[in-house]
């Protein structure tokens, strides 16, 4: 499973799940082919799951089998 950490870099810094990944929703569209090949289940969250949604919904409409984990603290 792939953890994807939507959030800023400021933030992921703070706090973070164990084992996830920071790639700031402003980026996802940009890194799409770096995405695809990660291994699946993808689980994206952020602070409160607004981000992680926008990009849970971003990917299922390139094709990525993914899922909105809501907040970084729910995925720990």
């Amino acid at each position: 499973m792939i953890v994807i950490d939507v959030r800023s870099p400021e933030e992921y810094k703070s706090e973070r799940a164990e084992n996830s990944i920071n790639i700031p929703l402003q980026e996802i569209k940009n890194r799409l082919s770096d995405i695809k090949y990660f291994s699946q289940p993808i689980i994206l969250c952020c602070a409160s799951g607004n981000r992680s949604g926008k990009a849970t919904a971003l990917l299922k409409n390139e094709g990525i089998d993914c899922t909105n984990g809501g907040t970084w603290v729910n995925i720990q």
